[in-house]
């Protein structure tokens, strides 16, 4: 249970300096993501747009204030791969572990689900045991890791990687439908 109310909804691009202010503090000062530089709020303003038009991004709000987010995109550009998709949580620093990215996660799963993707896939730099514990609390399994993938403030990083089974795997009879 949450210890303040929340409120999960979409994104807008009204969302943007919100959401980039919460990337840009994993941006600088983590290797959570290998990203190097921080998107500007019309480059996340454009992320958040993509993700929707395919995918969804959620944001998590207390008092009005959006405090996390999670999207789903597209894993590769290949059309094999149409079928599955990848996942990540960012939550402003501080709100780890205190049940907001559980919340989002189960608000965003059904909904990539709903849309006809079977596969949602999570890569995690290593080690963080947070992200690891909420993946694997929702059942993503072990797939493999890269070992020393990434450069970032003077050390390499491992990705494990993450895979969870959306929906059965039946065969599949049209492609993921963005507004299901």
């Amino acid at each position: 249970m949450p210890s303040e109310p929340w409120q999960i909804r979409p994104a807008t691009a009204a969302d943007a300096p919100a959401c980039a202010a919460i990337y840009a503090d994993y941006v600088t000062d983590t290797a959570i993501t290998f990203e190097t530089e921080v998107p500007s709020i019309e480059e996340m303003a454009g992320r958040i747009q993509r993700s929707n038009e395919r995918h969804a991004w959620l944001v998590l709000e207390v008092d009005g204030t959006v405090v996390g987010y999670a999207y789903g995109r597209e894993y590769h550009a290949r059309a094999a791969y149409g079928w599955s998709c990848e996942a990540s949580v960012y939550l402003r620093m501080g709100r780890r572990r205190t049940g907001a990215g559980r919340a989002l996660y189960q608000a965003l799963l059904p909904r990539l689900a709903e849309r006809g993707y079977r596969r949602v896939i999570a890569g995690i730099t290593q080690p963080n045991d947070a992200s690891n514990g909420l993946h694997y609390a929702f059942g993503f399994t072990d797939v493999g890791v890269m070992y020393k993938i990434g450069w970032k403030h003077g050390v390499w990083h491992d990705v494990a990687w993450l895979q969870l089974d959306l929906t059965p795997d039946e065969d599949p009879v049209k492609p993921p439908d963005p507004v299901a």
